[in-house]
């Protein structure tokens, strides 16, 4: 049984045109989000060692994002610019702040948000695949949008592993709901979220 993400639309013109108008830092911080998103994956492994379902998705998902990574930064050579010391995202940070105290429900709660997180970012990248003008890069962000919806199921698939049908989906529509409130919080920038 695979449960998707619904997520209320939130990449409107104002954040393309942003992004567009300053591809350069949207390039460096997707890939301070592509290292930060193998992190995760990574963190998943050593938080919860006791569940082993998670174990070798979360350790592909780890592998398949520095890939990601690595193609960002091969992006940025080309370009001429550079990575820049780790900033806090504010939308991470916020969504965070929403996950509950006790090892089950915060064991869901990662999950759910780390899948909301993939949702919007497939998203956004499925809005500069369609809005950029070189077909490389269009290319590029289309095959990263194939991945992020990957890896959003990903996520969910693994929360009805360890919890009931009806659990996931209320959390998951809550924090649906969460993370919509904190998007349109957040000041557009030419930034992944």
């Amino acid at each position: 049984m695979s449960m998707i993400v619904q997520l209320e639309p939130y990449s409107g013109e104002a954040w393309i045109q942003t992004v567009m108008s300053d591809f350069d830092h949207f390039l460096i911080d997707h890939a301070a989000c592509e290292r930060k998103a193998s992190a995760t994956g990574v963190s998943f492994v050593v938080r919860y060692p006791d569940r082993e379902e998670i174990m070798d998705p979360m350790i592909r998902l780890a592998r398949e994002e520095l890939l990601h990574f690595h193609q960002v930064c091969r992006i940025l050579k080309k370009k001429g610019l550079q990575l820049l010391p780790d900033e806090k995202d504010p939308y991470i940070n916020a969504l965070l702040k929403h996950i509950r105290n006790g090892r089950q429900e915060e064991f869901l709660d990662r999950l759910l948000v780390f899948g909301i997180v993939e949702a919007r970012g497939t998203e956004r990248f499925r809005v500069v695949a369609e809005h950029h003008g070189d077909p490389e890069l269009a290319d590029f962000y289309h095959k990263l949008t194939e991945a992020e919806a990957r890896h959003h199921e990903l996520f969910v698939d693994l929360a009805l592993k360890y919890f009931d049908e009806e659990t996931v989906k209320k959390r998951l529509r809550e924090l649906e709901k969460i993370e919509f409130s904190v998007i349109q919080k957040i000041p557009i920038r030419a930034a992944v979220h």
